[in-house]
């Protein structure tokens, strides 16, 4: 028997079961593609089947949600969950669904089990396309900075991706615990987009969470590459801390985020100073900003609404921001920089940025990578920086740039 809890009507998803030597490896190891992986701080989520799906249409994407629960709930589904991800663009469709079933188990990081090393990936061949090619991506950086300098807008993120290829199958399931056993202590996900598509990633970045009337969201701007030497990594974190130009937009991030919550909430505490956090390869600023709302009827998705997209992922003013976005990059950003998490019928859930992910089909992987471009920005620095973004996915299927 699993030491997970299964959810089909009975076991809210809101109450992990409790602490079990291999409970959330074993949900780890049970992923198949086609299912919904998702691995928080709070949680271990694996889902099966859908139940009904949250349609498309005009009405407010949080509306949509809450009426399709509602609806689950009202068919017999006792403990509906909706779990899966949202665009950059609010406008294109969203792949949400409420599962059949779901499994639930404590984070990743309660079990001992996560620190056995992954099966390391297999010699695919990999081809290796870089879209935008460096050049082109540093002639976009160069000309957001000079109309910054004019005064046109104050900050936009620019990505690029790489286009991989394999003459084999990809093997998504192996991808999928590399990412998680390399950092588990993040949001670790693995959702299908399509018939044929799997959306994986594991993002540092909380967007924002709510549990009963509490609410926490963690931004994260301005970050620097590690460093496999202990002394030169140190001084590359204490150097973060100490980056104007980092320190200011991480500061229009904190803002932008506090302005948007703020009318939600009957009080909200922001941090004066930023910290740090690290994953594999990045170290980034990092603010926690908790707060109460104000009403209970306000769900986490809601909330996540209202946030997205924020200047780390976009840029400011955000229209202005979306506008070079569309203009500069060659590519349709997709999910990549939108939101994946889940939530339930009390409001309750967990929304996350959408970086540090691929979008995967059969034989094939899209990687996405961007930098927040301010007017102290160096095209050389940020294309550097893209770089050692992409190294959590190269690391993970065995590719070189």
């Amino acid at each position: 028997m699993s030491t997970a809890s299964e959810v089909a009507t009975h076991v809210p998803a809101a109450g992990p079961a409790p602490a079990a030597v291999g409970a959330a490896t074993a949900l780890l190891d049970a992923y198949t593609p086609g299912a919904r992986f998702l691995a928080t701080p709070s949680r271990t989520l694996l889902a099966h089947g859908v139940h009904s799906e949250v349609p498309h249409g005009e009405q407010p994407l949080a509306e949509r949600v809450t009426a399709t629960l509602a609806a689950a709930r009202a068919s017999g589904h006792l403990a509906p969950v909706v779990i899966g991800a949202i665009p950059f663009d609010h406008e294109a469709p969203a792949a949400l669904a409420v599962p059949r079933t779901v499994r639930v188990a404590p984070p990743l990081t309660a079990d001992p089990l996560i620190a056995l090393p992954a099966p390391a990936p297999d010699a695919a061949g990999w081809r290796v396309r870089e879209v935008p090619g460096p050049a082109e991506y540093e002639a976009g950086v160069a000309g957001a900075v000079e109309r910054m300098w004019r005064g046109e807008f104050s900050k936009v993120v620019l990505a690029r991706t790489l286009e991989l290829t394999s003459a084999g199958p990809l093997d998504i399931r192996g991808l999928l615990e590399r990412l998680a056993r390399r950092d588990p202590s993040g949001y670790t996900f693995a959702l299908p987009t399509s018939p044929t598509g799997t959306l994986l990633g594991a993002s540092p970045e909380l967007l924002v969470s709510r549990r009963g009337r509490r609410v926490v969201a963690n931004p994260l701007a301005g970050s620097t590459p590690r460093s496999g030497d202990l002394a030169e990594d140190v001084r590359r974190a204490a150097t973060l801390l100490e980056s104007a130009k980092d320190l200011h937009e991480h500061a229009v991030v904190v803002d932008a985020v506090h302005q948007a919550l703020a009318p939600h909430c009957s009080d909200l505490t922001v941090p004066a100073q930023p910290t740090l956090i690290r994953t594999a390869t990045m170290w980034h600023l990092s603010t926690t900003v908790t707060g109460t709302l104000a009403s209970p009827d306000t769900s986490a998705l809601e909330l996540a609404c209202a946030l997205h997209p924020t200047p780390a992922v976009c840029g400011t003013p955000t229209a202005t921001a979306r506008r070079v976005i569309h203009e500069t990059e060659p590519f349709d950003r997709g999910f990549f920089t939108g939101m994946v998490g889940w939530g339930d019928a009390e409001g309750d859930g967990e929304w996350v940025v959408t970086i540090r992910c691929a979008e995967a089909g059969e034989h094939a992987l899209r990687l996405y990578a961007g930098a927040g471009v301010v007017a102290a920005s160096q095209p050389e620095s940020e294309t550097a920086e893209t770089a050692a973004k992409f190294r959590t996915f190269l690391d993970a299927v065995g590719a070189e740039l």
